[in-house]
């Protein structure tokens, strides 16, 4: 909150200001719903976890994760987010959002992110969900000539960043409504990354937003 009203406001306020003020109005920040839902099978491939918990970088393309999160709408019935996030801006690289957590979500997300930077050659960490441990995912990573890692098991922590995305999203986006409908909760998807991508102020990113982010680290660079 404070960053938003520094950056697009002519004043600047302390944190302990909003704080302050935030108190007194009764608003409160939106506590983060942690979940972790597993489909068991029996892996064809496996990786170690290359990526180690190193999860800074500088440069775009360099370290990827990606995941699968369930949503639920009207009566109960389920939709599936596969997303692709790059550790150098945090920006969600490609996303995808589907009736069904099958292999044709997360190859779709996989082949949208590849043809839209085809240069790119990430270390691709991932859990060890079903998808990830096939070989025809296997085939295309290497294919992409990238280098698969994967979270221990039992270890979300390993794909931490990933998961931090996921508590984002839900408790600034999901879980302050209902949706009735799959195409509503799926425009909400839609918005929201592109609000997260392009407008969304981290901290930990300089005070900008991802995009913006990663054309203040290609400045540095070039």
């Amino acid at each position: 909150m404070t960053i938003k009203l520094n950056r697009e406001n002519n004043f600047h306020v302390n944190q302990k200001r909003i704080y302050r003020l935030m108190k007194l109005l009764n608003l409160k920040s939106v506590c983060r719903k942690k979940k972790k839902n597993y489909i068991k099978s029996t892996p064809q491939i496996t990786a170690d976890n290359i990526l180690n918990r190193e999860f800074t970088t500088n440069n775009f393309g360099e370290k990827w994760l990606t995941d699968v999160t369930e949503m639920k709408y009207g009566t109960g019935k389920k939709a599936y987010l596969s997303a692709i996030l790059d550790l150098a801006d945090k920006s969600i690289v490609s996303f995808v959002f589907g009736h069904s957590n099958n292999n044709a979500l997360v190859f779709e997300t996989f082949d949208l992110a590849r043809k839209k930077y085809p240069h790119a050659k990430p270390i691709f960490h991932s859990d060890r969900g079903f998808q990830y441990t096939s070989k025809s995912f296997k085939k295309k990573l290497d294919e992409a000539g990238m280098t698969q890692s994967m979270s221990r098991v039992s270890r979300c922590i390993d794909n931490g960043p990933m998961e931090a995305f996921w508590g984002m999203l839900k408790s600034e986006m999901y879980h302050l409504k209902e949706f009735n409908t799959y195409k509503e909760l799926e425009q909400a998807v839609i918005d929201y990354i592109d609000y997260y991508n392009t407008s969304r102020y981290q901290k930990r990113l300089n005070c900008m937003a991802p995009l913006e982010y990663r054309m203040y680290l290609q400045g540095k660079t070039a």
